[in-house]
């Protein structure tokens, strides 16, 4: 096909190139649902051929030019009436009367979940998941504005040269079926961007309520600019794909798990969009021979109490206090789970199966090493892999090989080794306890966009948590004095 002429259909078997050396087959059922107006994706790391229907683009195409008139349109805007916005958000939720018609979609959404076999663990906007809203939106409320502040400073004498923070741009988030996310990522507000969504289509109708109930009264109410907070009314997967591929955003956030989030990801790259994906989650506990028991039994049962990415996910054990600290461990899990009416589950490599048969009426899943990867999405009875390891060398080892290189905690009595550990481990979020403090608004009195692991690789200036106070870009400003100044 020569260059620059338009795709308008698709054939049954037609190969399209990819990766400079390979070609992707289209299918008979792409081919005949491919019409003129669609566009087509190969995503260049795997190979898939993504279908982008026109009607879909249009949706996606208006949202995000709306937030990008609306981004030029903030830089006026005081930031008093971004914190009033916060404010009015928060008031909107926090009233019974509105709130109602928010709760009235999500108990449809739920059920509608529930019908299908679906997870709703983090579906429901409970009282807890409210009070958090609003306490976030108050936190972003109260938070110090710095989308202008100076980070460094050079003074030449006759003339100087600033660094300031400034605003992305335009920012487009894919989230799983969680209705909290417009308290989280309304956040970015705060350092003056714009915000797109796609969520899950589990909590689509508790969207369009938060939207049509709080945000959008809480804009106009403080007189922000129309186009600030965006939703893509889709529940087509093409219109994630899509707000992924569009090179006005400043930057892209998937925030779920599995190849969703990783597809996602590779459609932002390839479209050079700076992407931020929080996929892979599970924690790991490693526990030394000289852990203290009442300790230890504390920080696995407080590790336990929901499924979320921090999670405990697998807990090494030291072999010269294993027979001790094992049965410790599980009791602390069964605790756990007995607190939500379930049963804990157990996996073991072969080298501790013994130890936590003995501890068990049925006998746990036997794995194997390469399994400790591998993060188990329990729904109510929680679910723990046990490793026994020869030292603290060999399960940082085995994380920094094996895990997703998220979360990882020593149980310890030794400060020596502590260091030795925060040292050696890979991992973005280190911690000498229970693992579900990895949290961007329980440890850092911020709104977390979303955790970050390592998996694909550090992360580039900025830490694992992204926040809206974090999304920022630096502008270069010279103020000269001495105009007779010259290279």
């Amino acid at each position: 096909m020569p260059s620059g002429v338009r795709l308008t259909s698709l054939t049954a078997g037609q190969l399209v190139p990819y990766g400079g050396d390979r070609a992707a087959v289209v299918s008979g059922e792409l081919a005949a649902a491919f019409a003129d107006g669609d566009r087509l994706v190969v995503v260049h790391e795997t190979g898939d051929l993504l279908h982008i229907p026109a009607a879909e683009h249009a949706t996606v195409d208006a949202a995000v030019g709306r937030a990008a008139a609306a981004f030029h349109s903030l830089a006026a805007v005081e930031d008093g009436a971004i914190s009033a916005f916060f404010d009015e958000f928060a008031a909107r939720l926090e009233d019974d009367d509105v709130f109602a018609a928010i709760a009235s979609a999500n108990d449809e959404d739920v059920a509608r979940a529930r019908a299908g076999g679906r997870s709703t663990t983090r579906l429901v906007l409970g009282e807890s998941m409210r009070a958090s809203m609003i306490a976030g939106l108050r936190a972003w409320r109260d938070s110090t504005s710095r989308r202008d502040s100076v980070v460094t400073a050079i003074d030449h004498g006759s003339w100087e040269v600033e660094a300031r923070r400034a605003p992305l741009g335009v920012v487009g988030f894919v989230f799983e079926g969680r209705p909290n996310v417009f308290a989280d990522a309304t956040g970015v507000l705060r350092t003056g961007n714009t915000v797109v969504f796609r969520i899950g289509s589990d909590a689509l109708g508790s969207a369009r309520a938060i939207m049509e109930h709080a945000v959008l009264p809480a804009t106009h109410a403080v007189g922000l600019p129309d186009g600030v907070v965006n939703l893509v009314d889709s529940t087509a997967h093409a219109a994630g794909w899509a707000l992924f591929a569009d090179r006005r955003l400043g930057l892209a956030v998937a925030r779920g798990s599995g190849r969703a989030v990783a597809q996602l990801g590779a459609v932002a790259r390839q479209h050079g969009v700076p992407v931020s994906l929080h996929g892979t989650g599970g924690a790991w506990m490693v526990v030394s021979a000289d852990a203290d028991e009442e300790q230890l039994a504390l920080d696995v049962h407080h590790s336990l109490d929901r499924k979320v990415c921090n999670t405990l996910n697998v807990c090494c054990v030291e072999a010269a206090a294993a027979g001790r600290l094992v049965p410790i461990v599980i009791a602390a899990a069964q605790r756990a789970a007995a607190d939500r009416g379930a049963i804990a589950r157990f996996h073991g490599t072969k080298r501790c199966a013994g130890l936590v048969d003995a501890c068990l009426d049925d006998p746990c899943e036997l794995i194997d090493e390469t399994d400790l990867g591998i993060e188990w999405e329990w729904e109510h009875d929680p679910e723990l892999s046990i490793a026994v390891v020869d030292d603290v060398a060999e399960a940082i080892e085995l994380f920094n090989r094996r895990s997703p290189r998220f979360a990882a905690s020593l149980i310890s009595t030794d400060p020596a080794a502590h260091e030795r550990f925060y040292a050696a481990v890979d991992a973005p979020f280190t911690g000498d306890g229970f693992t579900r403090w990895v949290d961007g608004q329980f440890a850092f009195d911020q709104p977390e966009l979303g955790l970050s692991n390592w998996q694909g690789g550090r992360l580039l200036a900025r830490g694992g948590v992204l926040s809206g106070d974090s999304v920022h870009t630096i502008r270069t400003r010279a103020r000269v004095r001495d105009h007779d100044v010259h290279r």
